[in-house]
């Protein structure tokens, strides 16, 4: 897209900062990211919006927020130059699952003519809505870093944390303190690789992080006066932290055949960005500054993270040996690999290394057909030809290295060659152009250059790159290490083996933490943090933990009339036995959908329905015979049409036969099938019918347990109350309804780039019992975080409670879920913002407060001795800590709400943004502990605060409304709807479910 001068928007003086005068130029397109192209140089690389491969999404971030960017050349006031501006870098849902050196959250900065980066922005990890230049034109940044004096920032903790507490416990945390020198500087240097012999107006040819790894490691053992590794840390892409100053200029890098590199001679130029002085971490802790010294946790956690890279092997964020145990093999190719997981935390304490255990399925690096032995049943390389298709299947995409020449490079397995090895021939070119090419047999180029191929009757593999033909035979191809093991491959004995051991017991995890601190391998060792002034405390953080007081519920006792009841004393869970629901929705037209009838497991009808209708009354929900039963098998699901014409069916014979409004559909299914997310994309957006499912050889056991938690989830589906609060909320004890909200954004797989982001928003219906939920679905674009729409679905949910209520909500409270601390000023100056602009926009002013929930973290609590925790090791339910391991001044704790029995028990991190409610530490401790405790789908206390939970399960809801969807369009449609949300209709709930709790 092509911008005119008077279409860059109003250029505004923000302030005189950094050696210059900063000027503010918006660059943001409001869906897209584009590059801003010049009338004097147009005929650049034909970019069309549609077709540029974004790395993100507007909601784009970046690294440190006091970090500027610097340029190669000059980018400002002289537009006609031929640059252009991409945001980009990882959405925020990928930075915890992915390489730490990748992505990094930056904008990028193109020659749009010669193709060539450079530079770039980085910053902390909030949206880039503008960009300001220096007038210089050599540097660049956000210009929320510059404008940031009238935004919302996180409140501080309102108190010295709480004290209310039924008992203390003594725990051991995962954080393990660190010290260091304020006196020191870290120097931050710019690295700038190409090829040696590059043509001048070529395109710059693309490395992997491997590669320049490799090129900088020659320079430092070229050089290692210069360049000590051992006081450096690289990124392996445009950062070097450096404990000593390194010489800034360029160096010519020759690097030996064997090494991981596909050319010999590099420049290698390197340019001094910034002095980070810790003295600034020193006094943002004691309070004195303001601002997150971003740049500084930047360098000092790619230092953290040095030793690892350079000695074990990187799966996305966490750390695994080069090879696993022996008794960690998980067959077919696999096995087992035990790591960790670090990161950098600002704590009470001060910075704290936070280190958890980690364990993944990973090819075992073996000899490829090797790999094919142990992974397809039966294989032999006499059988080839019959299995090439399984063969082809499991290796295509893999990377191996090879064997017969001596190099560390890694290849892509493109697929197999057509002819055997023996057969194959290719046009041998002479360098020196003397003779013509001429026809030579593989056979006979392995023989003459390498060694003798043996297997001679079997293809070789194909690993050719950029249309270049490189045919390998297999004999000579290992699976490089570190490639992850996908899930649907393991047989059902290596998934609970693999699970078993990823969920390790509390003492067994904390063994292996400390083991991994100790170790040389680890973050801690090589000498390297040392150079750095940095010394790690190895011993784990001593906390004490409170456990609250849980809250007395209200149930109806065998008379009827609601009677108080006491949880159990160790795992403040209750039992419906004796007893009955507080409200049980009356149900008299139901049916029955049985499509286990011509399956082998089918349906016990006689067994199952009696045992259904008599548990549902014994818990107070009147239930009658079923209107309906019909009988069919599994093959609607292979078909949305076939299962849309067979719902509509059931409804209207069910219509007919009781002159009502079908209330509950229950459909037994054989086995769990993909087609179950069309039942619920059709039942619950197009005909509107609430339908409970169930696996057929679990209602035929019909155990009371299980008929339970059908009877539960269906009340709550039509509208009852399971259980209730016997007391107010905390806080919230006075005149007045208050309302709690959910919300949170369900992203598609790391693959997927077309398919949409799905924004999920429930909130509260009733007051006081808060344990009614409406819910509201949006799409959006492709891994936006941010809910573009909050504040209208939150204004559709107030109008919500107020029909049903007949008065608006005085007090409102949100729960985000999904987004981590580089998000937390979106949330804070987007989100909230959004909401506040929708109830204004009705004269509508509540009190807010905005919490967020985070799941995604790796503090870990261990008890001290067994009297500090539960029979299996875990901390007690309500355990809180708020103390030492949080945030230095605002307002955050752990809080374990649930009863852990497998694995360890992970705490939920609440961060309090914004409250107008002035929340005390207890309260609001208290307030979400209780809230967890009036989750519809159990008898005990949920781990996440419930508007998370639901909004969760929505948001997943919505994700399957949409797979069914593209599944459903034709080929031609769908490829036209790839590049935008479909349209929102198509996510709308029925108007007989947009109001209950449909998502159960």
């Amino acid at each position: 897209m092509y911008l005119e001068e008077e279409e860059l928007g109003e250029i505004e003086l923000l302030t005189e900062k950094w050696g210059g005068i900063w000027l503010k130029i918006p660059v943001q397109a409001e869906f897209l990211w584009g590059p801003i192209c010049s009338k004097q140089e147009p005929h650049g690389p034909s970019f069309e919006a549609n077709d540029i491969q974004l790395p993100t999404t507007p909601s784009c971030s970046i690294l440190s927020s006091s970090s500027s960017g610097s340029f190669s050349k000059s980018l400002y006031p002289s537009w006609n130059q031929g640059q252009v501006v991409l945001g980009g870098g990882q959405d925020a849902s990928a930075v915890t699952t992915t390489d730490h050196r990748a992505g990094k959250f930056e904008a990028k900065f193109y020659d749009e003519v010669l193709q060539e980066e450079i530079g770039g922005v980085k910053g902390h990890f909030g949206p880039i809505n503008a960009l300001a230049f220096n007038p210089d034109g050599q540097r660049a940044a956000p210009s929320s870093l510059l404008d940031s004096s009238d935004k919302n920032i996180p409140i501080k903790r309102p108190d010295n944390g709480g004290t209310k507490t039924m008992r203390t416990v003594r725990l051991y945390v995962n954080h393990f303190t660190l010290s260091y020198d304020p006196d020191i500087i870290i120097r931050h240097y710019n690295v700038h690789i190409k090829l040696k012999n590059q043509a001048k107006n070529s395109r710059s040819v693309k490395m992997s992080k491997d590669e320049l790894s490799a090129i900088w490691k020659k320079l430092s053992s070229d050089n290692p006066s210069d360049f000590p590794l051992l006081s450096t840390a690289y990124d392996g892409g445009k950062n070097i932290f450096s404990a000593v100053p390194l010489p800034t200029e360029s160096f010519k890098v020759e690097v030996p055949a064997e090494e991981d590199t596909r050319f010999s001679s590099y420049i290698f130029t390197i340019k001094l960005v910034n002095e980070l002085k810790l003295c600034k971490l020193k006094e943002y802790l004691s309070g004195h500054v303001l601002s997150i010294p971003g740049d500084i946790l930047q360098g000092m956690s790619l230092v953290m993270k040095e030793n690892p890279t350079r000695c074990l092997v990187s799966v996305g964020r966490c750390f695994y040996p080069p090879k696993s145990n022996e008794d960690d093999d998980l067959g077919h190719g696999a096995a087992a690999f035990r790591g960790f997981w670090h990161s950098l935390r600002l704590t009470s304490q001060g910075p704290a290394l936070c280190l958890d255990y980690s364990a993944v399925a990973l090819h075992k690096c073996m000899p490829v057909i090797d790999f094919l032995q142990e992974r397809i049943r039966g294989f032999t390389l006499e059988d080839f030809t019959r299995l090439r298709g399984d063969v082809v299947g499991v290796l295509r995409g893999l990377k191996v290295t090879v064997t017969h020449r001596k190099t560390k490079q890694k290849y892509i397995i493109k697929g197999l060659t057509y002819e055997n090895a023996g057969d194959i021939t290719f046009d041998a070119v002479d360098i020196d152009g003397q003779c013509p090419p001429r026809k030579v047999r593989l056979l006979d180029y392995f023989s003459e250059k390498h060694q003798e191929i043996q297997y001679k009757n079997i293809p070789c593999l194909d690993l050719g790159k950029n249309g270049r033909e490189n045919f390998t035979p297999m004999e000579f191809c290992v699976l490089a290490e570190g490639q992850t093991y996908p899930r649907e491959h393991s047989d059902r004995n290596a998934a609970i083996k693999l699970k078993d051991i990823a969920m390790a017991l509390p003492g067994i995890r904390q063994k292996n933490i400390r083991e991994m601190v100790e170790s040389n391998d680890g973050p801690c060792g090589g000498g390297i943090i040392g150079n750095f002034g940095i010394v790690v405390n190895k011993v784990m953080t001593p906390v004490t933990g409170r456990v609250i007081v849980p809250p007395e519920l209200k149930l109806r006792a065998s008379n009827g009339k609601i009677a108080k009841v006491t949880v159990h004393q160790e795992k403040f869970d209750w039992t419906l036995f004796g007893k009955s629901l507080v409200e049980g929705k009356p149900i008299s037209c139901w049916a029955v959908l049985d499509f286990s009838t011509f399956d082998q497991f089918c349906l016990d009808s006689k067994q199952f329905i009696p045992k259904l209708i008599s548990k549902c009354n014994k818990v107070g929900i009147r239930m009658e015979e079923p209107v309906l039963y019909e009988a069919t098998n599994m093959r609607p699901f292979t078909s949305v049409q076939m299962l849309r014409q067979l719902l509509e069916s059931i409804k209207e014979q069910a219509y007919k036969k009781s002159k009502g409004r079908l209330q509950l559909l229950v459909c037994v299914m054989a086995r769990r099938v993909p087609g179950y997310k069309y039942l619920k994309w059709i039942s619950e957006t197009q005909i509107g019918i609430v339908t409970q499912c169930c696996l057929s050889d679990k209602a035929n056991k019909a155990n009371d347990d299980y008929l339970s938690y059908l009877a539960l989830k269906i009340n709550a589906k039509l509208g009852g109350s399971n259980v209730e609060l016997s007391d107010r909320l905390p806080l919230f004890g006075g005149a007045g309804h208050v309302m709690f909200v959910g919300a949170d954004v369900n992203h598609p797989a790391t693959q997927n780039t077309r398919s949409p982001s799905i924004a999920a928003v429930v909130a509260t219906v009733n007051w006081p019992a808060a344990n009614r939920y409406a819910a509201r679905i949006r799409p959006q674009f492709c891994r936006m975080e941010k809910i573009l729409n909050f504040g209208d679905m939150c204004l559709e949910l107030v109008e919500t409670y107020e029909r049903l209520n007949k008065v608006k909500p005085d007090k409102i409270v949100v729960f985000r879920d999904g987004v981590g601390e580089g998000q937390f000023d979106m949330v804070l100056n987007q989100e909230l913002l959004d909401l506040k602009r929708a109830l204004g926009g009705i004269k509508y002013y509540p009190t807010i407060t905005l919490i967020v929930a985070q799941k995604r973290h790796h503090t870990r609590f261990f008890p001290e001795s067994r009297s500090d925790g539960n029979s299996s090791g875990n901390v007690l339910p309500g355990t809180v800590v708020d103390t030492i391991i949080v945030h230095p001044f605002e307002f955050d704790f752990y809080l374990c709400s649930h009863y852990g029995a497998l694995g360890t028990s992970k705490p939920i991190h609440y961060h309090v943004l914004w409250d107008e409610h002035r929340f005390t530490s207890d309260q609001l401790q208290k307030l979400i502990y209780d809230l967890c405790f009036t989750s519809a789908r159990c008898t005990k206390p949920v781990s996440l605060v419930p508007p998370v939970y639901y909004a969760d399960l929505v948001a997943f809801r919505g994700r399957l409304y949409h797979d069914s969807m593209e599944e459903d369009q034709s080929p031609a449609s769908a490829s036209s709807s790839s590049s935008a949300p479909l349209p929102v209709a198509y996510y709308k709930l029925h108007a007989d479910l947009e109001n209950i709790m449909f998502f159960i």
